[in-house]
């Protein structure tokens, strides 16, 4: 379904700036989250102070629809280049990963327990830019003249507390350990027989009828990893709390950056052991494989769009550490031609190649044969275009889903397979992964 309304009167579409310097950046930060519940549209990202080299904001709220685009996989970034090209304002939203069946001959027939729609933008009429303890209030000027109550409301919030949820979750497994073991066998036989070189193979953890609190949990969730695009989106009964360390995409000016992870190693508490393992996995030829054949794939992605001879890679391998796990992280960047659209970039690069492989539209078949769940959001992106065209879009991984109506709880890890995997210890990785949302939802 598409959905957007045009007004003739254009100031409409203007938006009035404003700036707001509160007393306590990290204290307005809670409430500001907390005062956007009232809405249906919420987007919360979060870079939770990492600074990166490419960051442009430290976190951004986008509440209240004014329009918005939803609709199933076909024709999706048609639909979505129309609206953006059109509208030429902020939007926020998502992209799943199942629109691999509007850019290849593919499909997604595996259970689906979650049901979001498979593509979901909106144009926000109430957004709030924050960098440093510095916001930037932009509100579109048929709402204007509520910033000042809104203020007042978001810094009256700071007694609020929620109602922490104590019912037991119990998680159950899609794939059961034995069968796990047996389906990456089954992706080793695929590799040494030369299908793939690589597939990101991943599993479901699930609990039905299981009501939880989406804000509560992802603020545990957040403070347990404190990853650098941390999400909270939230779209009428459909949550995403998100607590993704990558970034999939962005585009500012004529300048793409992607940023694919491969490589993971666990953290400890004793400083020597851990400066190792991160080392150690700088150092470990399977990890660095993995990472080198993916930053092969983006290359070509990119390759594409960009004009010709910008394709670089920026950083190979560099071993990053985050609360949980070290991560092994490179850099790709371009320049893109001046007639790409921003929906052809997202085309003609999604789904990212750490979620699924090389080749890729082998790995996405084989894929959806040895799965047991439609990926759905995880594995997708979400992320924002602002009114130049310029986009910066995450990876969802690390991230718990929730269908509210349908109290329904997921979340999913995945690894990826190569000739060199060990089938115990890529399920044992699966578990590294899948720590931080397990000790948030079972407490």
């Amino acid at each position: 379904m598409l959905k957007f309304w045009y007004f003739a009167v254009i100031i409409f579409l203007l938006r009035t700036n404003k700036y707001h310097q509160p007393e306590s950046i990290q204290n307005f930060k809670q409430q500001l989250l907390f005062w956007a519940q009232q809405f249906d549209d919420v987007v919360w990202l979060d870079s939770n102070n990492h600074n990166e080299k490419y960051s442009t904001y430290d976190a951004i709220l986008a509440v209240d629809a004014f329009t918005s685009i939803k609709t199933d996989y076909i024709d999706a970034f048609e639909k979505l280049n129309e609206y953006q090209s059109t509208t030429k304002d902020w939007l926020f939203g998502y992209l799943t990963y199942d629109l691999k069946n509007d850019i290849e001959l593919l499909a997604s027939n595996n259970f689906d327990g979650l049901q979001f729609p498979d593509l979901y933008f909106f144009q926000p009429k109430k957004l709030f830019l924050i960098k440093g303890n510095k916001v930037k209030i932009q509100y579109l000027r048929l709402v204007d003249d509520e910033i000042k109550n809104d203020l007042r409301d978001i810094q009256e919030s700071n007694n609020c507390t929620l109602q922490e949820s104590n019912s037991p979750i119990k998680i159950k497994l899609r794939i059961h350990k034995d069968e796990y073991f047996d389906k990456v066998e089954q992706m080793l036989a695929h590799i040494h027989r030369g299908d793939i070189y690589e597939a990101n193979f991943c599993q479901e953890f699930y609990a039905e009828d299981t009501e939880i609190q989406p804000e509560e949990t992802f603020n545990k969730l957040n403070k347990i990893s404190k990853p650098p695009f941390a999400t909270f989106l939230k779209m009428n009964d459909n949550y995403l709390l998100s607590a993704s360390p990558e970034r999939y995409l962005k585009k500012e000016g004529s300048t793409v950056i992607s940023q694919p992870i491969k490589g993971t190693a666990k953290r400890s508490q004793n400083k020597v052991e851990d400066t190792q393992l991160a080392l150690d996995l700088s150092k470990d030829e399977k990890e660095r494989s993995e990472n080198i054949m993916i930053v092969d794939l983006v290359r070509n992605d990119l390759s594409h769009t960009a004009k010709k001879g910008t394709v670089k890679v920026d950083e190979l391998c560099k071993v990053y550490s985050f609360l949980q796990v070290h991560q092994m992280i490179s850099t790709v960047i371009s320049e893109v031609k001046e007639d790409v659209s921003p929906a052809e970039l997202l085309k003609t690069t999604f789904p990212m190649g750490s979620m699924t492989g090389a080749p890729k539209i082998s790995a996405m078949k084989i894929i959806e044969n040895l799965e047991e769940t439609k990926r759905g959001l995880y594995s997708g992106t979400v992320g924002y275009f602002d009114p130049n065209g310029d986009f910066d879009f995450n990876v969802i991984i690390r991230s718990i889903l929730y269908n509210q109506r349908k109290k329904y709880v997921s979340y999913s890890v995945g690894s990826a397979i190569t000739a060199k995997s060990n089938p115990l210890r890529e399920y044992e990785e699966c578990l590294i992964k899948a720590k931080a949302m397990r000790d948030v939802l079972e407490n």
